[in-house]
């Protein structure tokens, strides 16, 4: 788990921890302000930008997203790719850096701008809360890993 944490903090530090760029216009997601997404809650309708970040099976899952770069830790497994659009509706295509193919192409079910649902290809589902910019996803591991030596 401590390596998927650590794969999860690069992640964030690669797509902005959550920060989204001015120019979301024409990169393949929809946008909207999370209150114009609230209506819709059964809609793929809203931003995916930011920090996503949950628990499937009493795993932590978080996924980041900043204009059409993702990236997803879950279950051990760090993948990186792009959002994609699909007749209107941002779809995720990742590799995962392991060959692993469960979290690989993912549709989104639900955005309401505070809670995202994706279905992925390999069989998950993935039920994910917006986390703040800044801020590390709770359900992280505590303490070190141990093993490691020290300089």
């Amino acid at each position: 788990m401590s390596v998927a944490a650590a794969g999860l903090v690069a992640a964030l530090a690669l797509t902005g921890c959550g920060s989204s760029d001015s120019d979301d216009a024409g990169k393949g997601t929809t946008s909207a302000t999370p209150t114009e997404a609230g209506g819709d809650s059964g809609s793929a309708s809203g931003s995916i930008d930011g920090a996503w970040s949950g628990v499937t099976d009493g795993k932590a899952v978080a996924l980041s997203v900043s204009g059409k770069t993702a990236a997803v830790v879950g279950d051990g497994h760090v993948c990186t790719g792009e959002v994609t659009d699909h007749g209107g509706k941002p779809m995720l295509s990742l590799k995962c850096a392991d060959g692993n193919t469960d979290r690989t192409m993912g549709s989104i079910e639900s955005n309401d701008g505070s809670k995202l649902v994706i279905s992925w290809d390999g069989g998950a589902k993935d039920t994910l809360s917006k986390t703040a910019p800044g801020k590390l996803p709770e359900g992280l591991p505590t303490g070190l890993p141990t093993g490691i030596p020290t300089p």
